[in-house]
């Protein structure tokens, strides 16, 4: 089964769009944690925007990948990372769990492009 990953490159921006409803199943979020932190690690990609526009449920693997995404990215210089479109659902689950204070959200994708700081 493919990654349900869109990955494309707008400016010096990465944008990573999850294609599926749910990111709950254990081994689907073992790939998706590969093939984000490989942008990052192998492909020196520093600011990347997470779409959730499709997504519905996360599970707390998926919270956790996400910290461990903000971390590795927060020790680098000139990096940035953004959620976008995250639905009620999902903004819900990151308020509870205080995530919303950490993390960078934006409404839509083309708001996330705007935060990111430019230069080098």
């Amino acid at each position: 089964m493919p990654v349900p990953l869109q990955i494309q490159e707008i400016e010096k921006y990465t944008i990573v769009e999850f294609r599926t409803p749910s990111l709950m199943d254990p081994l689907l979020l073992e790939e998706i944690s590969t093939a984000i932190y490989r942008l990052v690690d192998d492909e020196d990609r520093r600011r990347i925007i997470l779409d959730f526009e499709q997504v519905e449920y996360l599970s707390s693997q998926a919270l956790g990948i996400l910290m461990a995404l903000h971390k590795k990215l927060g020790k680098l210089p000139h990096s940035q990372l953004v959620l976008c479109s995250v639905g009620p659902t999902l903004m819900q689950l990151l308020k509870i769990t205080a995530l919303d204070k950490v993390l960078k959200i934006k409404p839509t994708q083309k708001d996330a492009l705007k935060v990111v700081p430019g230069g080098v």
